[in-house]
């Protein structure tokens, strides 16, 4: 009797038994790569007319297998296409129906080609596709971070370090910070996209063919910039999945540290803004409660990314030249990033389009004038005082105004004109924090005038292409 083998798998021919179930189950990669699916198809539909181009294949052959690929990309592309969970990877599950829409001519497709370097590309293509696309949403974040500061940029709140009220700020120049973030967020993905932009078909299993194939055709059919260099390297190289996953965990931990921001401003303690009935959760207790869900879990799942990050980097480590079959797990690892990213950055932009600045809560926030000491300080060197010699009058004014109980600037009026010749009290007595922001003149700074340019730069460079 004819022992059986693994009939069903691409390289079923080495093997007389067939793959137990549980390897089965544990090796395959369908319920995540099936993701792939549109990117493999193109892939295949640019390597056959290579093929046929070549003279590898008829222009019959190249023709049937290019229809066939495309009637499968269609159905991907309308939603018909369905994970088969018994098929090995994407790969397997793509060409088993296409031999079964076309026939054996589908047996040709794999020529000159391994699913190392097929899989390579096909990641290259969805990470590509994803910087682009995350590009958009970061943009249309900063549009809403930008209208929000233009609708509230004479507003005034502290300025906070080590989480101290520092020196007043206009808030819209607050929000702009993280419009420069998102910026670098956006530099980092366009970067990446450089080297993503590079395809490894014809690198074979890991050291390309005696078959005269155009690796450079199929590159610039799909639209990417060149081929890689080392067949070794191409099939075994993952960097630019850790790029894009790093600049991810970037951007993670810039959205986290704005949802930080919100949710201390949304607090009572601070009450800068209240957070909009639809973006906000209650309590299954306390009936008062309003609760920034949202914004807690754009917190935490920045770790997640994080940890994708590191799962890469170690994944990859210790890896010797060329595939392993470790890196089945990149996948997973890459998507889990890029829904993660997508879905937080979707949510934020809605959520600062509805942003509720509790404007007559912020008084209360800017009451002490301590806010106003650099600008006493300041005063004092434009009257020839060394620096360090005013911080340390202005220090010793603090004290005094808080062991007396009286207002910094009314002590700093009745003391310090004593010792600097020609210094104005009433300069003094008329610092508060809505000065003190329109006094700031530096390029980048807080004043008004910097914030509206700012604004407008910013809307200039943000606005879409028509």
């Amino acid at each position: 009797m004819k022992a059986r083998t693994s009939q069903n798998k691409l390289w079923g021919g080495r093997f007389r038994k067939p793959t137990d179930p549980r390897v089965e189950r544990f090796t395959s990669s369908i319920g995540v790569d099936a993701r792939l699916a549109r990117y493999d198809v193109r892939g295949s539909i640019a390597h056959a007319r290579m093929l046929g181009a070549c003279g590898l294949l008829s222009r019959a052959e190249a023709a049937r297998l290019v229809g066939g690929l495309t009637k499968l990309l269609r159905a991907i592309e309308r939603g018909a296409f369905k994970p088969d969970p018994r098929a090995e990877d994407i790969h397997t599950q793509i060409e088993t129906m296409l031999k079964a829409m076309i026939g054996p001519v589908a047996n040709k497709l794999h020529t000159a080609r391994s699913r190392n370097d097929q899989v390579a590309l096909d990641l290259r293509l969805y990470c590509r596709d994803v910087a682009e696309q995350l590009d958009g949403q970061i943009a249309a974040l900063q549009r809403a971070l930008v209208d929000a500061a233009a609708a509230h940029q004479d507003v005034v709140i502290p300025g906070y370090t080590h989480l101290q009220r520092a020196q007043p700020v206009l808030l819209a120049h607050h929000l702009l910070a993280y419009v420069e973030m998102l910026q670098r967020d956006r530099g980092r993905l366009a970067d990446a996209k450089g080297r993503i932009n590079i395809s490894p078909l014809g690198a074979g299993a890991l050291a390309g063919t005696s078959l005269p194939i155009n690796r450079r055709a199929v590159a610039r059919a799909l639209g990417m910039s060149g081929v890689a260099g080392n067949s070794l390297d191409a099939v075994s190289d993952r960097d630019f999945a850790v790029e894009l996953v790093s600049a991810l965990a970037l951007l993670g931990v810039h959205l986290s540290r704005f949802a930080e921001d919100l949710i201390l401003w949304a607090t009572e303690e601070f009450g800068i803004l209240e957070l909009d009935d639809a973006f906000a959760t209650g309590s299954s207790l306390m009936p008062q409660k309003k609760n920034p869900d949202v914004l807690e879990l754009i917190r935490g799942q920045a770790g997640i990314i994080l940890g994708g990050c590191t799962a890469l980097l170690t994944m990859l480590k210790g890896l010797p030249l060329a595939y392993n079959r470790d890196l089945q797990w990149d996948k997973a690892v890459v998507f889990q990033a890029v829904d993660a990213s997508s879905s937080a950055v979707g949510v934020l932009i809605p959520f600062v389009q509805h942003l509720r600045i509790r404007r007559s809560r912020i008084g209360r926030l800017l009451e002490s004038d301590e806010l106003c000491a650099t600008d006493i300080a300041e005063e004092l060197v434009r009257h020839g005082v060394a620096f360090r010699t005013a911080h340390e009058a202005v220090g010793r004014v603090v004290r005094e105004a808080a062991v007396r109980g009286r207002r910094v600037r009314d002590v700093a009026a009745a003391s310090l004109p004593l010792f600097v010749r020609g210094l104005d009290a009433r300069a003094l007595r008329r610092l508060d924090p809505r000065q003190s922001v329109a006094r700031k003149v530096s390029e980048g700074g807080t004043g008004p005038r910097q914030v509206r340019q700012a604004i407008a730069q910013w809307r200039r460079r943000l606005r879409p292409a028509r």
